[in-house]
């Protein structure tokens, strides 16, 4: 009967294991008796706990010997049923005057995790500011504690193969976005019409919801590389920025484009072909043993040269993996100076962007990729020519 069923993990019960093995060694591993995640993505990742519930209070406990209890509140009790494979759910209660914070000590207590030492995902959107100031007047006096909000994301860093297999189906998908975005992109054509056939693509192709809301804007909204809410029809001619990503199961793959509609300025053309020539020398200079920092020096090498120093950012990617709202951003992100070396299986996105706020025009181009033993695959089947409507 449909009462009897779970929705089945989107990962074998052995690489689900292995997840909680190796969390539950590094935890050993940096001295602590437990960690306290609060990072939704966290969660997911070493149990499959698939919920946008981390907008109230909600703790996953995690010890080395892999044992994993998670406080919540009811409604998710049974999401934890369906998606996860946590046995242990603990409910703290919905009244007036109610502090979860005390729920999660006693818990630790019974735990045995009093007077221990503990490590907590402190850089998490789980974990909002009055939160954390509850769960640190808990731990008083009851737990000593250290900042660990790298252990997991350190963890899930490096893919497996169904991981890849899914940010390969994502990419895939953030592909038929752009189809739909060149086909329904011309002077006249209305931005809200755009997105429909964008993220249209996405969910008749089985895909989620990303992170954060697809980013697009025309004319002088070309050159905001944030989402803002107020649609407008695009004029003969144009520039229309959009920034997307396709998801399956959670997993992400970005890109981004800048599409030119009736005129092609010389200026923007120029622009476009040094963000052409940026992006191959990012993935050029992106395989094992490289630093992020070496990745972003040889993005911002070439703008620089075709003078356009003044006109970029100051990163040019970050991570991709399974995240949640409010943004589809993971870590480590792509800036000058980051020591962090890549390594085979890992997925980012690399963006080139270009934005002279002077003359208002805007030049971007990105998509994910593949690091492999040698170099970078493209996860994008798409081309990097200049697209004009």
């Amino acid at each position: 009967m449909w009462h009897d069923l779970a929705m089945p993990l989107h990962f074998s019960t052995n690489e689900m294991a292995g997840r909680r093995q190796r969390a539950g060694a590094a935890i050993g591993a940096a001295g602590l008796d437990a960690l306290l995640l609060f990072k939704q993505e966290s969660m997911y990742w070493l149990t499959g706990y698939d919920t946008f519930g981390f907008a109230a209070f909600q703790c996953m406990v995690v010890r080395p010997d892999a044992n994993v209890v998670l406080l919540t509140r009811a409604p998710d009790r049974w999401t934890a049923a369906y998606t996860s494979n946590v046995d242990d759910v603990r409910i703290w209660t919905d009244v007036e005057g109610m502090n979860p914070a005390s729920d999660l000590r006693a818990l630790l207590a019974d735990l045995g995790l009093a007077n221990r030492h503990l490590g907590i995902e402190l850089d998490s959107y789980g974990l909002k500011a009055s939160n954390w100031r509850a769960v640190e007047a808990q731990l008083h006096e009851f737990a000593t504690w250290e900042d660990q909000s790298e252990l997991i994301a350190g963890l899930r860093r490096t893919k497996s193969p169904q991981e890849i297999a899914y940010h390969r189906r994502a990419a895939e998908l953030a592909d038929d976005g752009w189809d739909a975005a060149m086909a329904g992109t011309r002077g006249g054509s209305f931005e809200g019409d755009i997105l429909a056939d964008m993220q249209g693509a996405v969910f008749r192709g089985g895909g989620d919801y990303a992170g954060n809301e697809f980013i697009i804007g025309s004319g002088s909204g070309a050159l905001m590389v944030r989402y803002t809410s107020g649609r407008r029809t695009l004029d003969t001619d144009d520039q229309l920025t959009l920034e997307w990503c396709g998801v399956e199961k959670r997993y992400h793959a970005a890109m981004m484009r800048t599409i030119l509609v009736g005129d092609a300025p010389p200026e923007q053309v120029a622009m476009h072909a040094a963000c052409r020539d940026a992006l191959i020398a990012c993935e050029d200079a992106m395989r094992p043993g490289a630093t992020m920092g070496m990745v972003f020096d040889a993005h911002a090498e070439v703008l620089d040269a075709a003078g356009y120093a003044d006109h970029r950012l100051n990163a040019c990617g970050y991570g991709m993996g399974a995240v949640y709202a409010p943004i589809w951003v993971d870590w480590p992100m792509l800036y000058h100076g980051n020591p962090l070396i890549f390594e085979a299986n890992q997925v980012y996105f690399l963006h080139m962007i270009l934005l002279n706020l002077s003359t208002h025009q805007a030049m971007t181009l990105g998509h994910s990729v593949l690091v492999t033993d040698t170099g970078v695959e493209r996860l994008s089947r798409s081309s990097l020519d200049l697209v004009v409507n």
